[in-house]
């Protein structure tokens, strides 16, 4: 269990690998390894960081941030943020805005958290994002167009990183969309505040830039054209139409018609449609879109007198759109959140809910709507609630505990279904496409699918299956071999690609123009990258394989973050993140322990009794290739692997 941050805060710890008292092996493995004897030496293993294992888009977070410290140096002519971007965008096109938005999956999973604290790994990416915004960075297009093209149907995040992927591959596509604008959840699921829409459409139209992309807009697949439309005149079909229909309240009266969804809610607000709300406001929910609901709806306040037919539920329903002069009237709203769970236990991001808390918003937690209480018109005029436990997901009410809590408006943000009218052919029954392991869709030759339609999740996840997808779309045109997935899924730095970037080559092996002694030994050929492996496909490399002491306790630069207070919230619709600037980018990514991979510190070439560890040459050298090791002087003492901060050093048998 790793040390509560209060202690490491309070002490400013350090790790020791040994205590006092330790005197023997802990492993069987390591208690082979005897000096001398074993036969063991060092070999360099390249391993997949937590971080990254952690990243449903499969970022190489540990590379970039190395680029932006300074430790992989970019080619020449290239500066560092130019690097940083295109090493970031390899897997995902949206620095700028997962920068923003991702709940960082990746900061969890960071070894960091066992020293002091994670790195803040969201924050550079969005240093990188609007740097490349800033300067004007293009993406590659340079791959030929193959000739075929597919049609993807939703231009949300999966769709727009499928496009992207697929241009880099060379290969056209068609995005439709029944919106009017692309952006899909960025535009219309998550309020301007926290996705400034400069950078969005900036990020969008940079993908757009590539060519060989085209868009029709306010065209509904499956109403404005048909599927076997789309058969007929594509070669394949990517279905990328996400989740936009909210679920409903599961309770007597929730179809009263100001009951509406957390989705339609946003999408109303985000359209520029809704500009004022009611004076009672409830939202039932507990993650990210229910927060972003009533952080709206503090922001946009309530009228003192509405007429009828601009009430909010009008609005959202589509009938009619407020007058902007509107804003100019209104007055702060009385706002409540409601949660099954804990405030400990909700799936919004903790400080999402204290931001909440800070602007207004009153949070009820632990407990369950009963019923909607409707007044004799049919309209809702409160919910009745009661406090529950929740067993196996299943919450039940505690009987004595129900209470009423008056509302104007009700916002169901229970989760999200797809919209698949005039697409039933392939509803599972559940509201969403059916996908084997590879994304494709079964019994549908030529038929693709990626993101929330598939299972709702992260805007990370939806693009990171893109990236997946258009590469069994391209094996599906014979330009690759469809291989088995990997264990680790992600964008793997590869040291062949380096070593050719440094213009240092690997000889293709040829066993026929060797003797049989030219194949042992083999730190002294050109065919073989010595005494290197690399395991980033199959592991993840854990806290416990570092040298944790050798980190010093350094504090994260936490990004600025304007959270009005209740009184100032009306009308507050500025950018709450500010972004670092390049000095404290710089500064948080050298907190990365560059997990996996060496970071050129020295420690094996300081340490080794033997001098058997040497610095390569530097017109050999790259990022991975810093150290080498003379077998003929190495003993087997471990003393290198034991004092790698990074666990990249394994023993292993050497020659």
């Amino acid at each position: 269990m790793a040390t509560s941050k209060e202690d490491m805060q309070n002490d400013k710890l350090t790790f020791r690998r040994f205590r006092d008292g330790d005197t023997d092996w802990g492993s069987f493995t390591n208690k082979i390894f005897k000096q001398d004897t074993s036969h063991k030496c060092p070999t360099y293993v390249h391993r997949t960081p937590p971080c990254q294992g952690s990243c449903p888009s499969g970022e190489d977070i540990r590379g970039w941030l190395d680029i932006v410290r300074g430790i992989e140096t970019p080619p020449e002519g290239v500066s560092m943020s130019e690097y940083a971007f295109r090493r970031s965008t390899d897997a995902n096109p949206f620095p700028s805005m997962m920068g923003r938005v991702c709940p960082a999956p990746c900061q969890d999973g960071c070894n960091r958290n066992n020293v002091e604290d994670f790195v803040g790994i969201n924050a550079v990416e969005q240093y990188i994002g609007d740097t490349a915004f800033a300067n004007g960075y293009k993406f590659d297009n340079s791959a030929p167009l193959s000739g075929k093209k597919v049609a993807i149907v939703g231009g949300g995040p999966a769709g727009l990183a499928a496009a992207y992927q697929l241009r880099r591959k060379g290969h056209a596509s068609t995005i439709f969309d029944d919106h009017s604008e692309l952006g899909g959840m960025f535009k219309y699921g998550i309020p301007g505040y926290r996705t400034p829409r400069d950078f969005l459409n900036h990020e969008i139209q940079r993908i757009l830039d590539m060519g060989g992309i085209d868009v029709k807009l306010n065209t509904r697949v499956g109403k404005d054209v048909s599927v076997e439309e789309l058969e007929k005149e594509y070669d394949a079909i990517l279905w990328a139409i996400g989740c936009k229909s909210g679920r409903g309240l599961p309770v007597e009266g929730a179809d009263a018609p100001n009951c509406v969804s957390g989705v339609a809610f946003l999408e109303a607000f985000n359209k520029g449609d809704l500009q004022v709300t009611a004076d009672k406001v409830v939202c039932v929910g507990g993650g990210d879109t229910s927060i972003d609901v009533v952080s709206v709806a503090r922001r946009l306040g309530k009228l003192k007198t509405m007429d009828d037919e601009v009430r909010p539920e009008q609005v959202i329903g589509g009938y009619v759109a407020h007058d902007s002069a509107l804003a100019a009237q209104r007055e702060g709203a009385q706002v409540t959140l409601t949660s099954l769970f804990e405030r400990d236990q909700m799936t919004a991001a903790e400080h999402e809910v204290e931001d909440a808390t800070i602007e207004g918003v009153d949070i009820h937690t632990g407990v369950m709507p009963l019923k909607v209480i409707l007044d004799d018109n049919g309209r809702a005029v409160a919910l009745r609630m009661a406090k529950c436990t929740v067993t196996d997901g299943r919450p039940e009410p505690i009987e004595g505990t129900e209470y009423d809590i008056e509302a104007d408006l009700i916002v169901s943000a229970i989760g999200q279904t797809g919209d698949l009218e005039g697409l039933e052919e392939f509803d599972n029954g559940r509201g969403l496409i059916d996908a084997d392991n590879f994304y494709r869709v079964p019994g549908k030759e030529g038929h693709f699918v990626a993101g929330d339609i598939v299972r709702p999740h992260l805007l990370t996840t939806a693009i990171g299956q893109a990236s997946i997808v258009t590469d069994t779309i391209h094996a599906y045109f014979g330009e690759a071999e469809l291989k088995k997935r990997p264990k680790v899924d992600v964008h793997h730095f590869k040291l062949t690609e380096k070593l050719e970037e440094a213009g240092l080559h690997v000889d293709e092996y040829d066993g026929s123009k060797l003797h049989e002694d030219e194949q042992r030994g083999t730190y002294q050929q050109t065919y073989a990258i010595h005494n290197y492996e690399d395991r980033s496909a199959q592991e993840i490399i854990s806290a416990d394989k570092l040298f944790l002491g050798h980190f010093e306790y350094t504090p994260r630069i936490e990004r600025e973050i304007v959270v009005p207070s209740a009184d100032e919230v009306l009308g507050h619709f500025a950018e709450r993140q500010i972004g670092y600037t390049e000095e404290q980018a710089i500064q948080e990514a050298n907190r990365c322990m560059s997990c996996g991979m060496c970071f050129e510190c020295d420690n094996c070439v300081i340490f080794c009794p033997q001098d058997a560890i040497f610095r390569v040459r530097k017109d050999q050298h790259t990022v991975g290739r810093y150290v080498d090791t003379d077998y003929s002087r190495c003993i087997g003492c471990h003393i290198c692997s034991d004092v790698c901060p990074t666990g990249y050093i394994d023993m292993a048998l050497g020659e």
